[in-house]
C-alpha cells in the first residue's frame, strides 16, 4: 500500500503467498496501481494517492481484515469513492473501531451496523488525536494513513503499545512520524512518499507455531532462519522462556526490520499467566500459547484477551472447544481462558472454524496427542501460510 502511494520504483522482496497478501495485491491493482509480480518479488510503480482511480467493482478484501482496516484509512483522504467487502467471516467483523475514529477526522464512510460491506467516499480530512479504547496495531495503522492526507498532525494514543511496522516503513520513506510520550504522531508534508526497496523477512507470527513443536516436548529442538525480530513483535519469545523453554537469539540485523535466526529447545514447561498487555504484545500467538499450556505443569491464565473473540473467529471459543475434545481441561471467561496442565492430549475430529491460526494450534497440538487428529477446513491455513503443512511433514519426517 505504502509502495503504492510513493512517487517512483519500489522493490519488495520476499512478498508472502497467502490469501491476505493476494486480496491486497488486488484491491490495489483495482484501484489502478501499477504492480507486477514475478515469483515473491513485486515491483510497484507509485504515482501517489492522487493517481488512484474509483474501482469498476467492489474491492474484495477476502478474508483480510488488515486489508480492509488499512485501505479504509487510505481511501479516506483520497478523491475516490470505493466499496469495501469480504467473505462470509470478514462481514461479522467489526469495523467500528476504525470508522469512528476515522469519522471525526471528516472521513465519509457508511456501513450497515458497522460491518462489511462499507462505502468509503474520499474526502478532507482533518487530523485529529485518537485515544484507542482497546490496542488495535490495525486500527492504528488505519489513522496513521488516512493522516498522510490529513491537515495537521495525528496522534493515536494506545493502552499498551502494539506492532510499529507502519511507522518504521513510513519513517524509511519520509514521513514524519515519532513515538513520543503522548502517543504516536504523524505530521504530513503532503509530498509523496519516497519508493523504497525492501526485504521482508519471515513472518515471527508463522514462526512462532515451529517454536511452540519445538518446545511441547523436553529435548524437541527448531531452528527458525531468517525471522523477523521487530521488538514489538517477539513478546512471545519471553513468553516461552517464562514457561522453562530454552530460547536462543542470533542476531538482529536489518535497517528498517530486523531479522536472525532463533533456536528453541524444550524442556519442563510450566504455566504462566498473562494480563492484557501480554496478550496485545503477542496477540496472534495466543492459540499457540493455549496448546503449551496443555503440556505445563499448573493452570495457565490469560486475561484481557476479549480481543480474540472478535478476529476470524472467536478463537478463545474455538481453542477451547478444539483442546477440550483432544481431552484438555480448558476453562472460558468472557475476556480470558484458563488451561490445567499437563494432560494427555488424545487425537480426535476437531474444527478450525475457518480460522487459519486456529487450524494451525491444532495441527501442533496433534503433536503430541495420542492417535490421528483431523481437522475440519483446514486449507484455510492458505489465508497466511499456504505450505504450512508441507512443511510440518518435513519438519516431522511423516
Amino acid at each position: 500500500m505504502l509502495a503504492a502511494l510513493a512517487q517512483g520504483e519500489s522493490w519488495v522482496h520476499g512478498l508472502p503467498e497467502g490469501e491476505d497478501v493476494l486480496a491486497t495485491v488486488a484491491c490495489l491493482r483495482a484501484l489502478g496501481a501499477d504492480l507486477q509480480r514475478s515469483g515473491r518479488t513485486a515491483r510497484i510503480r507509485g504515482a501517489g494517492l492522487r493517481s488512484f482511480a474509483t474501482p469498476h467493482g467492489i474491492l474484495d478484501c477476502a478474508n483480510s481484515g488488515t486489508t480492509m482496516r488499512l485501505l479504509l484509512g487510505l481511501l479516506a483522504g483520497s478523491s475516490i469513492a470505493a466499496t469495501l467487502d469480504g467473505d462470509a467471516s470478514l462481514r461479522r467483523r467489526p469495523m467500528d473501531r476504525v470508522i469512528e475514529p476515522l469519522r471525526t477526522m471528516g472521513a465519509r464512510i457508511e456501513s450497515r451496523e458497522s460491518r462489511a460491506p462499507v462505502v468509503v467516499t474520499g474526502t478532507l480530512l482533518q487530523g485529529r488525536r485518537h485515544t484507542l479504547p482497546i490496542a488495535s496495531a490495525q486500527v492504528k495503522s488505519a489513522l496513521l494513513l488516512a493522516g498522510l492526507s490529513a491537515s495537521g498532525p495525528t496522534t493515536v494514543v494506545e493502552p499498551t503499545p502494539t506492532r510499529d511496522h507502519t511507522e518504521r516503513l513510513l519513517r524509511a520513506m519520509g514521513t514524519d512520524v515519532d513515538a513520543t510520550a503522548d502517543g504516536v504522531v504523524i505530521r504530513p508534508s503532503h509530498q509523496p512518499l519516497r519508493p523504497i526497496e525492501l526485504a521482508i523477512p519471515g513472518d515471527f507470527s508463522s514462526a512462532a507455531f515451529w517454536l511452540t513443536a519445538a518446545a511441547l516436548r523436553p529435548g524437541w529442538s527448531v531452528i527458525v532462519g531468517d525471522v523477523g525480530l521487530n521488538p514489538t513483535r517477539v513478546a512471545f519469545l519471553a513468553m516461552l522462556r517464562s514457561m522453562g523453554c530454552e530460547v536462543k537469539i542470533e542476531g538482529p540485523s536489518g535497517d528498517i526490520e530486523p531479522r536472525g535466526m532463533v533456536t528453541v529447545t524444550g524442556q519442563r514447561l510450566r504455566a504462566t499467566v498473562l494480563k492484557a498487555a501480554d496478550v496485545a504484545a503477542a496477540i496472534d500467538e495466543i492459540p499457540t500459547l493455549l496448546v503449551l499450556a496443555t503440556q505445563a505443569e499448573g493452570v495457565t491464565s490469560i486475561d484481557g484477551a476479549g480481543e480474540l473473540r472478535v478476529k476470524e473467529s472467536d478463537r478463545i471459543a474455538t481453542m477451547a472447544e478444539g483442546l477440550r475434545r483432544m481431552g484438555a481441561i480448558v476453562e472460558e471467561r468472557p475476556d480470558g481462558v484458563s488451561v490445567k496442565g499437563p494432560t494427555g492430549l488424545r487425537g480426535a475430529a476437531v474444527e478450525s472454524h475457518g480460522d487459519h491460526r486456529v487450524a494451525m494450534a491444532l495441527a501442533v497440538a496433534a503433536l503430541v496427542a495420542s492417535g490421528p487428529t483431523t481437522i475440519e477446513d483446514a486449507d484455510c491455513v492458505a489465508v497466511s501460510y499456504p505450505n504450512f503443512f508441507t512443511q510440518l511433514q518435513e519438519l516431522t519426517h511423516e
